[in-house]
């Protein structure tokens, strides 16, 4: 009985971005949509985050391609879009803290230096674990006769070489991913303890103004710093409004003074002036901080 002879299989027109089978020619750079996506979340995971002009020329593809892309990445929760781009570590884990000192650097650099200078010389205070309370600390190297408490050993080994700053490390278990201190003994430990200000950093900042974090253990410490503080500053950038984290530390109503570079909405801009916390926005003047003094005392 004759076979019937097989026939070769047409030819698909071939996405953005990829050769076809047939094609004649050899592959560009760019990787198929499929491989294209777990790069851009491999890139996102390493660096903190992407941007849409940047993923576009990697991938010699156009931005509206680079964008659908991120909002599938974003539609599945695995990257969280933000002005420009997108941004990993939303969900249950944070981000790698290397990766973290890269996401919004120059606004956390801005942040940093607006909430140092509302500090004065003399002052007793708690600077918790975060990449932008490093930032406060290294804009605190000039001040004098400060006395700094923290569970931050990068917070310590910056701020310890200067005569001026007296530096007291909580005890307990140390984190190797960041260097936290936390547990029951750096809880008790810093109960001990009655001071000016407490600088705080959050990894998430729900609508509702819930100030979120990814480690329970963590938030405990964050709690007791901040039930021991006359005054609480708390230090954060825009990219954290985009953000999700599953355990709550407190609430914009507890905080005195909040730093950032902009804020991304009316709802919290309401939330802060209904419970009398004063906003510093670094974003809108370049040469000056913006300040809402909202009634707080």
């Amino acid at each position: 009985m004759a076979r019937t002879p097989l026939r070769p299989s047409p030819v698909r027109p071939s996405p953005e971005g990829q050769a076809g089978p047939m094609a004649g020619a050899a592959p560009g750079p760019a990787a198929p949509p499929g491989g294209r996506l777990q790069e851009i979340l491999d890139l996102a995971r390493g660096a903190g985050r992407v941007m849409v002009e940047d993923l576009a020329a990697r991938f010699e593809v156009s931005p509206q391609t680079i964008r659908k892309d991120l909002n599938e990445l974003c539609a599945r929760r695995l990257l969280t879009r933000v002005h420009g781009g997108a941004i990993a570590g939303s969900g249950v884990s944070n981000l790698a803290y290397a990766a973290r000192r890269l996401v919004a650097q120059a606004e956390k650099e801005a942040i940093g230096r607006a909430a140092a200078a509302r500090i004065p010389n003399g002052a007793s205070l708690f600077i918790t674990i975060g990449t932008t309370t490093e930032e406060v600390a290294k804009a605190l190297i000039q001040h004098e006769d400060l006395l700094v408490i923290t569970n931050n050993l990068n917070v310590a080994t910056l701020l310890y070489p200067h005569p001026r700053i007296e530096v007291i490390v909580a005890g307990g278990p140390v984190r190797r991913a960041d260097g936290a201190v936390t547990g029951e003994a750096a809880v008790s430990f810093i109960r001990q303890f009655k001071v000016d200000y407490a600088v705080i950093g959050v990894s998430a900042i729900d609508p509702d103004g819930a100030l979120l974090d990814f480690d329970y253990r963590e938030v405990r410490v964050a709690r007791a710093i901040l039930e021991n503080a006359r005054q609480a500053i708390l230090v954060a950038d825009r990219t954290k409004f985009a953000r999700q984290a599953p355990v709550r530390i407190g609430h914009l109503a507890e905080i005195d003074l909040f730093v950032t570079d902009l804020l991304p909405e009316a709802g919290i801009a309401e939330i802060c002036r209904q419970s009398g916390v004063d906003v510093i926005e670094t974003a809108p003047r370049a040469s000056e901080p913006e300040t809402r003094d909202n009634g707080r005392d």
